[in-house]
């Protein structure tokens, strides 16, 4: 089973996000929005529901209008596939071949793809710059941008709020955060500021330890779960901070997918 977490710069009009997480139909695990970053997360399952995502985001929303606090280089920023049980990551890699092919040829997007050739990061640092889209057009999509498809393994989303927003306090943690592991940013969002992490590698470093390396630099208000995590990250973690740490057993990868059976 392949699963995909589908990226979309909308995290504001809720009708809209509405309307392009129906077109995934029953392979819809999790959707997350957020209005400041103007962004939200769509966990699916398979490869045909993040085609329809793809072609009901494209069709419904306008990057030339769209001001948030994430990076985005399209309105269907990013799209990674995940090997999970029964798959593999040469299944994973083929499925992002496939559909960056067909949202070149379909939608008239330009695809960037990431995974063994190329970080995401190295894609947002460089698109239509130094380095060329693989697939469809050389220039940007004149209302869907461009789009960063990749095959990763599984990783985790989190978010860590600073109790005073101190932009250059984040940013200074975040630069800390960053090594083999984890994946940092950090972010105005509204009038508070965050921690904006991807876990890459969540067993080694989990929601538990990137949270006690923030509050051991600043004060914490809160901490965010972007998705949904595998069943052994949140077993890592102690029960008694399951609910500080926004975790939970109906937040797993495979909670959703036993109930969406």
């Amino acid at each position: 089973m392949l699963e995909c977490v589908v990226n979309i710069s909308e995290g504001q009009d809720l009708t809209a996000i509405a309307a392009i997480a129906a077109a995934a139909g029953s392979a819809l695990l999790d959707v997350h929005t957020d209005a400041d970053h103007h962004r939200s997360v769509l966990t699916l399952v398979g490869e045909d529901a993040p085609r329809s995502v793809a072609a009901a985001a494209v069709d419904r929303l306008d990057l030339s209008t769209h001001q948030g606090a994430h990076p985005r280089i399209g309105v269907v920023d990013v799209v990674p596939f995940v090997a999970l049980e029964g798959s593999s990551a040469t299944d994973a890699l083929q499925a992002r071949d496939h559909f960056a092919r067909w949202a070149a040829d379909e939608l008239a997007v330009p695809c960037f793809c990431y995974g063994p050739e190329r970080t995401l990061p190295d894609v947002r640092r460089h698109a239509f710059g130094e380095l060329a889209p693989d697939v469809g057009p050389d220039q940007p999509h004149p209302t869907a941008g461009a789009m960063a498809v990749g095959v990763r393994p599984v990783l985790v989303a989190y978010n860590v709020w600073l109790a005073e927003p101190d932009l250059a306090l984040a940013r200074r943690i975040a630069g800390a955060l960053r090594g083999p592991a984890v994946r940092a940013l950090g972010l105005a969002v509204g009038e508070e500021v965050q921690v904006s992490v991807n876990l890459i590698e969540p067993t080694a470093v989990g929601p538990a330890e990137v949270a006690d390396a923030v509050a051991a630099r600043a004060a914490v208000r809160r901490c965010e779960l972007v998705g949904l995590l595998p069943a052994a990250v949140l077993a890592a973690v102690p029960r008694e901070r399951w609910g500080s740490l926004d975790l939970g057993p109906d937040r797993t990868i495979e909670a959703r997918l036993l109930a969406n059976r």
